[in-house]
């Protein structure tokens, strides 16, 4: 059982929405009748791939950006990415007037690339299967000095994307269940705190893929516990390989139930989103909702929420992966 108290609580979210308000886009809340009436419930998903930069990440970057001093912005920003992240981050960066860096793996979806690009980043490869990411983004620092933003293992982050559940509660009050997308807890970390502390009856669910189960594995065990490879899975945006430290001290407390989904489920749900409500969504993206719709956790009449956490996968990808 975890007893570190948790890294970040409401305040700071409430804070890191004043602070991206100027920036970040309020996404409208999908209610479907059709996904409604395939779990008889009410179901409300959250359509981050309408974001600034098509992900949930644009929140956490811009936060954590915005909360730097004028030096340390100066100073330049280094994170690691699949891809989300590190768009976020590159753009964020932009509209505060710094450099970003950007350690991306060599197979990261050439659009993630492209736009990481875009938006004027240095990207640095490395092999997501043999090189430790942190310790090449730690390397970079040695040489150009900056200040290192993970993608999930930081407060600024992790509030910034909690604003994701503060729009959510906002918007649909009195939810029954809160279904997350989970990949290193950012996300999840900053939901699960809004949850608990505005609607605490909320049941809230993180949904990670099968091959990445480390949440899982980490709740089974009482502790953090690190998967031995990089998940093989269609969802590159949840590909780590454990928890990380800030990130558990919330959502092992805050999170009611961790699950895992199958690439097959995934794909299932990004083309019943297309199909029905014409929404491109990522794998990463649709997993929380593949849970809502394939684990039977949704009783009757329940008030469901879902996160939608991105949008951003190419034409070819999505074709073929909706094709199979």
């Amino acid at each position: 059982m975890n007893t570190t108290t948790p890294a970040i609580e409401l305040a700071d979210v409430e804070a890191a929405a004043e602070r991206i308000a100027p920036f970040a886009i309020r996404t409208p809340i999908i209610e479907s009748t059709n996904l409604s009436r395939r779990v008889d419930a009410q179901v409300f998903c959250k359509a981050e791939p309408l974001q600034r930069t098509g992900s949930f990440k644009f929140r956490g970057a811009t936060n954590s950006i915005a909360a730097l001093s004028d030096d340390e912005r100066a100073a330049g920003i280094i994170t690691f990415s699949s891809g989300n992240h590190g768009q976020a981050i590159s753009r964020a960066a932009g509209l505060h007037g710094c450099k970003a860096t950007v350690v991306m793996p060599t197979d990261a979806p050439a659009m993630k690339r492209a736009a990481t690009e875009h938006w004027g980043a240095d990207i640095i490869e490395y092999d997501r299967y043999s090189q430790d990411r942190p310790a090449v983004a730690a390397q970079v620092h040695a040489q150009r000095g900056g200040v290192i933003i993970p993608p999930f293992n930081h407060r600024d982050v992790m509030a910034g994307q909690g604003t994701v559940g503060l729009e959510l509660f906002d918007q649909v009050p009195d939810l029954d269940m809160l279904f997350v997308c989970l990949g290193g807890g950012g996300l999840l970390s900053g939901c699960s705190t809004v949850a608990k502390a505005i609607s605490p009856s909320t049941i809230v669910v993180g949904v990670e893929p099968e091959a990445g189960d480390d949440h899982v594995r980490s709740r089974e065990a009482g502790h953090i516990v690190a998967l031995d490879e990089v998940p093989r899975t269609i969802a590159d945006g949840q590909q780590t390989l454990a928890p990380g430290e800030l990130t558990w001290s919330v959502t092992s407390v805050r999170c009611d139930e961790f699950t895992t989904v199958s690439d097959d489920e995934i794909v299932s749900t990004m083309r019943l989103l297309f199909d029905h409500h014409k929404l491109v969504v990522e794998p990463s993206g649709a997993s929380a909702l593949a849970a809502v719709l394939h684990r039977g956790l949704v009783k009757p009449g329940m008030r469901v929420g879902v996160t939608l956490s991105g949008g951003n996968i190419d034409l070819a990808t999505f074709a073929r992966l909706l094709g199979n």
